[in-house]
């Protein structure tokens, strides 16, 4: 991975990164569903993932899994806007996730800001709210590991 990100990508637009994605790693959206990167912007990324009846657990609400894949899929959004495809290859090193709160089965939207944004590791907030909602369902950390440099 180069030091500095290449020049001619488009930095902070969802467009992009969702082309980069569906590219790279089409299972992503095979996973998670049809998400959307609602907004981005230096070290931010707002992304919203339409609930279907798979991410829906007994008892009426969305499962555990699904708030950490978007989560997941948030912090990396965050730094494939930054860096461009030079960072296709970062990886989860860890992640620790709280659940808060028992989100009804509706549309969950996660902000995620970078707190570090290093040559080999990214650290990434990531608070997930039912939409319209401002009562966080679940927070996580997220760090990953930044490629190496050829």
């Amino acid at each position: 991975m180069s030091s500095s990100t290449d020049s001619a990508w488009p930095k902070h637009a969802p467009e992009a990164v969702t082309n980069l994605i569906d590219q790279h790693f089409p299972q992503l959206r095979e996973a998670m569903g049809n998400y959307a990167i609602e907004q981005l912007g230096p070290g931010t990324a707002t992304v919203r993932l339409p609930i279907e009846q798979k991410n829906i657990r007994p008892g009426g609400t969305i499962s555990g899994p699904t708030m950490f894949g978007l989560a997941d899929a948030a912090a990396w959004i965050v730094i494939l806007s930054e860096h461009g495809p030079v960072a296709v290859q970062s990886v989860t090193s860890s992640m620790t996730i709280n659940f808060l709160a028992r989100p009804e089965p509706m549309d969950l939207v996660c902000h995620a800001s970078a707190l570090r944004l290093g040559r080999r590791l990214a650290v990434i907030d990531c608070r997930v709210m039912s939409s319209g909602s401002s009562t966080l369902v679940a927070q996580a950390t997220c760090n990953y590991a930044m490629p190496r440099e050829n």
